[in-house]
């Protein structure tokens, strides 16, 4: 495909905000989100009006087209309302994990900058600890009333401290229905989404209208109009907000919204919502399978499911509970999507019961992954481990070698990606030049992630090559981890190491600390803190105090080493 077809198949897809609103004139009694934790469902004309209320009220306060405002919120409906009302006024959508806490919270809200920030009851006392560290003193605060799900006796009694302006979320949702009309181009940024870095801070991700269309394109080819988009994963990853949210929205389909993921109550929210596809991160499948078989696991309506990363028991998995197709592929936070492939559980007599499907026909599946190059492989042959597809029209992938020579294939090396168009990747890590111009060395982005092509072009992922842990579907960094365990006290260094979870594919966290001298320090102690300064997911599961870290002769510890004695220690146990 030559660059100006790829770019009408793009340009074609308009951009998201212009969706929601051709939906909203169109097919204007459609629900678009089903909020499950308040079984309340919004249309889409009444979602576009709420929108374009809380975007004139937003530019009311002085946002403008280019400003950043930060969202350090759990309630994912406040969220999704005022990310499509930021992106109505071209203003930047920049979300903040509703689990941060001191440094981490103070560490993005000042590096982001934020003209306001809109938040919700229960956080004030966060935002207070850190008051003098924050530039940005005007807030927005979403108040659940009595009777609603998130409503707590206690939260509603906080109050921000003086020097911060509060305005209340409630008032933005009334004024002038009309859309804003801001002029919006594919170029523009849409949002600054932080991941983690490897030998420094988290950097802020700057993402272009184009790098959603680019994120979402395949995910949109492939819904049906009468799909069910499910999401319960947090909106400040792109995973939730883009792939779930964000291409319901461009495809006109009805997203059923809910604050988190529930194990016990997760096919009852199928059922009940007639849900069709959702994504399934590494942990939640195995809490999925430990419930006792039932003889009614497959009457549901649950079709498609993108898992990732791609388990050996995927097939296990979608023969239990009637899944049809699982989606695979490869993507990050800088790239969007760039690898695609398709496994047909559907053979030898499973998939989803046909009283219960919607959406494409088989056939039309095919069909739709045919067109976008996506291979269809079946489920119930052995598939390698790290399968991701192949490599998505808008990019060139590559493995590239220590000096970012391309590979043969069957050679291992860092997985690479080149964009076809502009603006489909970053834009540039915020305020981070030097790291920008690392990263896109010799015109090619470098994943961090260790990888293998194989002759017929399909891609596997062996690794990350970086300091990167994997943990509950949350991307960490050791220098993250490391960074607030050394503010301790009593601390002199710590060194964070991934080795493999008691469960699933994921990680856990192990940390060597070195007690500063004329100081005592035990796993209690440092345990009650890090609880204190830490969200649960980034924690340690395993603490050990040495004497001293081993290090090279340029004093850069050898964590190697230290992985080999903690898994040599784990194996004698």
């Amino acid at each position: 495909m030559d660059r100006r077809e790829l770019e009408q198949k793009l340009s074609g897809m308009g951009l998201i905000v212009e969706k929601v609103e051709h939906w909203a004139a169109t097919q204007p009694d459609k629900a678009f989100i089903y909020y499950g934790e308040e079984q309340a469902s919004y249309s889409y004309a009444e979602f576009n009006r709420l929108a374009n209320c809380v975007a004139h009220n937003l530019r009311g306060l002085g946002v403008e087209k280019g400003d950043r405002v930060s969202l350090f919120l759990k309630n994912p409906w406040v969220t999704v309302l005022s990310m499509f009302a930021l992106w109505k006024l071209g203003a930047v959508f920049c979300p903040i994990n509703f689990l941060y806490k001191g440094r981490l919270l103070s560490y993005q809200l000042s590096d982001t900058a934020p003209k306001l920030l809109i938040t919700e009851s229960g956080r004030e006392p966060l935002l207070n600890q850190i008051s003098g560290d924050m530039a940005c003193q005007r807030v927005v605060l979403h108040r659940p009333q009595p009777g609603q799900h998130d409503y707590d006796p206690e939260s509603a009694g906080l109050r921000l401290e003086p020097s911060f302006e509060e305005i209340a979320f409630a008032s933005l949702l009334e004024g002038n229905p009309n859309n804003p009309g801001v002029e919006l181009n594919f170029w523009d940024t849409a949002n600054i989404v932080y991941t983690s870095g490897t030998t420094g801070p988290p950097k802020g991700v700057v993402q272009s209208f184009r790098w959603l269309q680019n994120y979402c394109y395949y995910g949109v080819r492939m819904l049906h109009p009468e799909d069910v988009v499910y999401c319960d994963l947090p909106l400040y990853h792109v995973g939730g907000a883009f792939s779930l949210v964000g291409r319901a929205a461009w495809r006109g389909c009805t997203v059923s919204l809910w604050d988190r993921f529930s194990a016990s109550d997760f096919w009852r929210r199928i059922k009940s919502s007639g849900a069709s596809v959702t994504l399934l991160l590494d942990v939640m499948m195995p809490w999925l399978l430990k419930a006792e078989p039932r003889p009614d696991d497959r009457d549901n309506t649950l079709r498609r499911v993108h898992m990732q990363p791609l388990p050996e028991y995927h097939h296990v998995f979608a023969q239990r509970f009637g899944v049809d197709f699982v989606n695979v592929g490869y993507g990050a936070t800088e790239l969007g999507y760039v690898c695609a492939a398709i496994i047909d559980e559907s053979l030898e007599g499973g998939g989803t019961p046909p009283e219960f499907t919607k959406g494409y026909a088989k056939n039309k599946v095919y069909q739709v992954a045919q067109s976008l190059g996506m291979p269809v492989v079946p489920g119930h042959q052995p598939i390698k481990k790290g399968y991701m597809g192949k490599a998505c029209m808008q990019h060139q992938v590559a493995i590239l070698g220590e000096h970012d020579e391309e590979l043969e294939p069957g050679g291992y090396g860092q997985v690479a990606v080149r964009p076809r168009l502009p603006y489909l990747l970053l834009n540039e890590y915020f305020n981070k030049p030097e790291a920008t111009v690392a990263t896109t060395r010799n015109f090619w982005f470098h994943t961090g992630d260790g990888g293998r092509m194989e002759p017929d072009g399909s891609f596997y992922f062996v690794d990350r090559m970086g300091g990167f842990i994997r943990v509950k579907g949350e991307n960490i960094s050791s220098f993250q981890v490391e960074d607030v365990i050394n503010t301790h006290p009593k601390v002199s260094m710590s060194a964070v190491f991934p080795v493999p979870a008691a469960e699933g594919l994921e990680d856990d966290i192990v940390v060597y600390i070195v007690v500063g001298e004329g100081h005592q320090l035990d796993n209690d102690e440092l345990g009650a803190w890090i609880q204190r300064e830490m969200p649960a997911y980034m924690r340690p599961r395993h603490i050990r105090f040495v004497d001293a870290l081993p290090q090279t002769p340029t004093y850069k510890v050898e964590k190697y080493k230290l992985k080999e004695m903690f898994l040599a220690e784990t194996r004698r146990s």
